[in-house]
């Protein structure tokens, strides 16, 4: 079982990476990092002795000064090697370097630079390095106006601000899952390369971007329709902006019901992608769920009962309750990396209708448990 540790472990691409590290538990041991061992030597060289891989992800991005961020990076660098040293150790380094890297500003040289130090060191220690130069990456939970302009457009347009193209270039951009997964890759395969650079999975102008990201707005945040989504990037767009949305106060949303003499019709939802429909009764008292999932998109619809759905994000304790009554039909959709379960909380069968965007795979579930 590997040891791994992750420098930026609380980061964008560091949560995504220690998730899900977390999801392989018989193949992987997570080593917890903290930002302030980088000021503590006695705690770095404690964390780097645990560690079979570490990979180093903790850098700064922006800052108005931009020799902070050359110097800040460098020295971050320069304390891991130290550490390394000191406790002599052989991990494999694993360094997430940029694109930006041949452009002349103090960030891609503070990333170049950098990588070359662990060249250096992995020569003299004998030990395993990988140089992973990126391309842009997008994805759930990245920080707006820091982390990519997916980030920045999906913040302002589910907040109903109004987004504004400074240039609008043409972006080569990887998936953060994608990433991650090309992450496990080099560490099981112990990739020994100065350069290992990533290939871009989509490329888009910021302008088709903005267009995507608007639509969504329309179609599902306001009509909660599940739009078209035609390939792998746009589900993953998609899938992004959904988790900026300020789901405590969107959901549950309530459907139009439809009512004259007959009884009543409500329309449960609109579709511009496949999936499967699924129906269960559920008896008072019991739970159902617990798991989340990577990649799914997910609908829970209440038509007659009571229930309570709760939702937690991986990684926090903060549960999100919902309360669902089918005197009111309503449904609540289900944000990927969230937990959540759905209980009969009323003295009557609840009837609940689930729709999920693709067929259940026994073999591909993208389905992980664990409790609210």
């Amino acid at each position: 079982m590997l040891r791994i540790g992750i420098t930026g472990q609380h980061g964008f691409v560091g949560t995504h990476l220690y998730n899900t590290l977390g999801l392989y538990p018989e193949e992987f041991t997570r080593v917890e990092f903290q930002k302030k061992y980088f000021t503590n030597e006695k705690e770095m060289d404690s964390f780097v002795a645990q560690c079979d891989v570490i990979v180093h992800l903790a850098a700064m991005n922006r800052h108005n000064d931009p020799e902070v961020i050359y110097k800040t990076n460098l020295e971050l660098v320069q304390k891991l090697i130290a550490s390394l040293n000191r406790t002599e150790s052989k991990a494999h380094i694993i360094m997430s370097s940029s694109s930006q890297e041949e452009r002349d500003n103090p960030y891609g040289k503070s990333k170049k630079e950098g990588r070359e130090r662990f060249v250096e060191w992995a020569k003299e220690a004998k030990s395993t390095f990988t140089g992973m130069v990126i391309p842009n990456v997008f994805g759930p939970f990245g920080h707006p106006y820091y982390n990519s302009v997916v980030a920045t457009f999906s913040h302002q347009i589910a907040n109903r601000e109004t987004p504004e193209i400074q240039v609008d270039g043409d972006l080569k951009l990887i998936y953060v899952g994608e990433l991650v997964a090309e992450i496990l890759k080099v560490i099981r395969e112990r990739k020994n390369e100065a350069l290992y650079t990533v290939a871009h999975t989509s490329e888009a102008k910021v302008s088709e971007l903005l267009d995507l990201l608007q639509n969504y707005k329309s179609q599902y945040q306001d009509r909660g329709e599940i739009p078209s989504l035609n390939n792998t990037f746009e589900l993953n767009l998609f899938n992004t902006y959904r988790c900026y949305m300020d789901i405590a106060n969107y959901f549950p949303v309530k459907f139009t019901q439809h009512t004259d003499p007959r009884g009543s019709f409500v329309e449960v939802i609109r579709l511009g992608v496949g999936g499967q429909v699924s129906f269960s009764t559920t008896v008072p008292g019991i739970t159902r769920g617990n798991h989340f999932h990577t990649r799914k998109i997910e609908r829970f619809a209440v038509i007659k009962g009571k229930a309570l759905i709760q939702l937690r994000k991986i990684g926090t304790d903060e549960v999100l309750d919902f309360y669902l009554d089918g005197n009111e039909p309503a449904y609540v959709d289900m944000p990927i990396w969230y937990t959540h379960n759905i209980k009969n909380i009323g003295d009557e069968v609840l009837y609940t209708n689930f729709w999920i965007n693709e067929f259940y795979d026994p073999e591909d579930a993208d389905t992980y448990f664990e409790e609210v």
